[in-house]
């Protein structure tokens, strides 16, 4: 089930996986919400270099997925599940950090008490 979050009135790609009972974010989507950067694409692109060169197994642990881009296709999306989601963002020098851990936590808790809830339906 694919779906936009907001944080901050910007919006962030994100898709369920009902299966694993995960969500997955784009990482673009989140470049772009916590740096403001005018080109997230290339932010993420040197930031996951300088984080595979430091041996770091988040980022070669992250999936792609089909997302709907700004032009309205289909495109592979760099994806993130919240636990690699909360390493990379510190790697990510922002003050939007913390509350958008914050908001993260939040996503993740409704997500889970809307599945407890319809548990108990059936």
């Amino acid at each position: 089930m694919s779906n936009i979050q907001i944080f901050e009135s910007k919006k962030i790609r994100s898709q369920w996986n009902a299966d694993e009972e995960k969500w997955y974010f784009s990482i673009v989507d989140i470049i772009e919400v916590l740096t403001d950067s005018p080109n997230p694409q290339v932010y993420w692109r040197v930031l996951k270099k300088r984080l595979k060169d430091e041996g770091n197994e988040t980022v070669t642990n992250c999936n792609a997925l089909k997302m709907e881009a700004a032009d309205g296709k289909l495109r592979l999306t760099d994806v993130a599940d919240t636990e690699q989601l909360f390493r990379l963002i510190q790697s990510i020098p922002s003050p939007k950090a913390e509350p958008f851990k914050q908001w993260l936590a939040k996503v993740d808790y409704e997500r889970i008490e809307e599945n407890e809830y319809h548990l108990e339906k059936e």
